[in-house]
């Protein structure tokens, strides 16, 4: 049960709860916010890439929580390197968003072409390839008026290194349930990287900080819920590469889907 804000009683961390206190609140850093009924596993299984938002903008203190849970993700040694740019309606905010939305644009265009999304099963309206690509150009075409963009990094002490991704992608992957969790849903995409070096130049990002990413996020325009992929046998293998686990099987109304890039001639 929802406990009206007004009436709930807030503790700093490290104090000892209440024996009165219900174990249903959820807390983040000293206050506590609106359980939700969404559990932990339901939201992993049901968090979608979000990519169509309404115009409502995020409040600050929203985005402070989703921020909070984006930090309490592990690292490294706990270097904890992550550091996240957000950008919401300022100036700079929009420069910003319109810098990424032009490459965007570009990147999404040649991908079109070179995937074929126009041919095949592309030229039927309904079907899921050309579903797609109206979703992505929708997508590419309204980037600068996300209501929020996010940029992931990570400041680097030390040379480059495949394994870096490691301490700063769960921190996404927080943040991203986090936000379902407050009602919220986003997307992670590359588009930044044609134009990082006129990014950081214009958010004064110091040149040893990576930027892993561009985030969007706001209230969706369509829903989250049961996400497609490949069967888990696919994926889990015991003892042996290619033999998948007796145990391996997925819940039963599981809905799959194949993996990659439409095929041209699909």
């Amino acid at each position: 049960m929802t406990v009206p804000y007004q009436t709930r009683r807030s503790y700093s961390l490290g104090q000892a709860e209440s024996p009165n206190m219900s174990r249903n609140n959820q807390f983040l850093g000293d206050r506590p916010i609106e359980q939700t009924s969404v559990s932990l596993l339901e939201g992993l299984a049901t968090t979608r890439a979000i990519r169509r938002y309404t115009n409502e903008p995020i409040p600050e203190t929203h985005l402070r929580d989703i921020l909070f849970s984006a930090t309490r993700a592990p690292s490294g040694s706990n270097r904890q390197p992550f550091r996240f740019m957000v950008l919401t309606d300022g100036d700079r905010a929009a420069q910003a968003k319109e810098v990424i939305a032009k490459s965007a644009q570009n990147i999404w265009a040649e991908k079109e072409r070179n995937d074929g999304y126009a041919q095949g099963s592309g030229a039927d309206p309904d079907s899921p390839k050309s579903r797609m690509a109206r979703t992505m150009r929708g997508y590419v075409d309204n980037f600068s008026a996300v209501p929020a963009l996010i940029l992931p990094c990570m400041i680097r002490y030390r040379a480059p290194d495949p394994m870096e991704g490691a301490s700063v992608y769960p921190a996404v992957q927080n943040l991203l349930l986090a936000a379902r969790a407050l009602g919220y849903g986003g997307v992670i995409t590359g588009f930044h990287k044609p134009v990082e070096l006129e990014l950081k130049t214009l958010l004064g990002i110091p040149e040893e900080v990576f930027v892993s990413c561009t985030l969007t996020l706001g209230k969706p325009q369509g829903g989250h819920g049961p996400v497609r992929r490949r069967p888990l046998d696919e994926f889990v293998f015991t003892d042996t590469w290619g033999l998948s686990a007796d145990w391996a099987i997925d819940p039963p109304g599981t809905r799959f889907t194949s993996a990659g890039p439409p095929k041209k001639n699909s």
